[in-house]
């Protein structure tokens, strides 16, 4: 048996590499290659929420990463993409490469991971290099990310949010993010290049997804399904998910996707990723974390499957604990 164990709903629940360390993998996401997933995620600190690089919501090492066979059985492989000790470096910590996610190049080959970046101190801001979009790329999965530097998608007055990147079936990649001008906040999708390096100038607006943020996307069907979350900060609130025949759209506001969700709080949680189970079909895991703002290090990890409806819906059901093989 595969069992998740997400405990009850005000549960921290912590889990364990397999050298018995606590996992460290904040907002991140997962990614398979060659018969291996790879987790990976900001890696925090055993301390509370502050600013000024007093918060453990920020880090000092950097991106970790986990490798597992079977989604249960987590082996630590190190920082992947380090944070800098030198004071004139970009990366000079404590900073945050947030919400990290990664997808491989098919033309190229290599891996190319973006994040939310935010320089030192750490403390999101509105100046340069407190709202960007950071770039870094590898050669294999769970080597050395070489950073690439910081950028504002569109162009330099729409302040960047949270994050995620999604790979389309042709090959195609976008990075879709909370964008901010003034007090006007709305996900927007922008087309990586074609090395998924840097941004093309094929954007949209998607005006239905106002005051939205942490999305995670999935193809179903014909249709991409979007999972986002509201804005309240650290506190958890409810989801909502949207769904389109085309990236660009037009998006469909779906409503809630959690079911008996008592506290309309996303079982208090909030959504980070969506991956495929390989070999199970229409097997997908939303991934979710319980923020622990009394200590980073101590959030827990929510995963959960996705019901996919004949009528083209999809929902959320809690369950403490379940087996990935039934």
């Amino acid at each position: 048996m595969r069992t998740i164990r997400n405990g009850e709903l005000h549960e921290f629940i912590p889990w364990y590499d397999t050298d018995g360390n606590e996992i460290n993998a904040s907002d991140g996401g997962i990614i398979y290659v060659d018969g291996v997933y790879h987790w990976y995620g900001l890696q925090l600190r055993d301390l509370p929420m502050g600013g000024k690089g007093t918060g453990g919501q920020t880090t000092t090492t950097g991106v970790a990463m986990y490798a597992s066979t079977d989604l249960v059985n987590w082996k630590y492989e190190g920082i992947i993409l380090a944070c800098s000790d030198d004071p004139s470096s970009e990366l000079y910590a404590p900073m945050r490469f947030e919400r990290p996610k990664i997808v491989r190049n098919p033309k190229t080959g290599k891996f190319v991971l973006w994040c939310h970046f935010v320089k030192y101190p750490g403390d999101h801001g509105d100046t340069p290099g407190t709202a960007e979009a950071g770039v870094a790329v590898c050669d294999t999965i769970n080597g050395q990310y070489e950073w690439k530097g910081a950028c504002r998608p569109i162009d330099d007055l729409g302040l960047v949010r949270d994050n995620t990147v999604y790979q389309d079936k042709n090959g195609d990649a976008y990075y879709i993010y909370d964008r901010q001008v003034g007090k006007d906040r709305c996900l927007h999708i922008v087309k990586l290049s074609e090395d998924y390096l840097s941004m093309s100038d094929e954007y949209r607006r998607l005006d239905v997804c106002f005051w939205r943020e942490a999305a995670a996307v999935v193809w179903h069907d014909g249709y991409y399904f979007m999972i986002t979350s509201d804005l309240t900060s650290w506190d958890f609130n409810q989801a909502k998910y949207f769904r389109a025949k085309d990236l660009f759209g037009p998006w469909e506001d779906m409503g809630d996707p959690c079911i008996d969700d008592a506290d309309r709080q996303t079982f208090h949680s909030q959504t980070t990723y969506i991956f495929k189970v390989e070999g199970k079909e229409d097997t997908y895991i939303h991934m979710a974390e319980r923020h622990n703002v009394q200590s980073f290090l101590h959030c827990s990890y929510i995963w959960l499957p996705i019901t996919f409806h004949a009528d083209h819906t999809l929902s959320l059901s809690y369950q403490k604990e379940w087996d990935i093989d039934q």
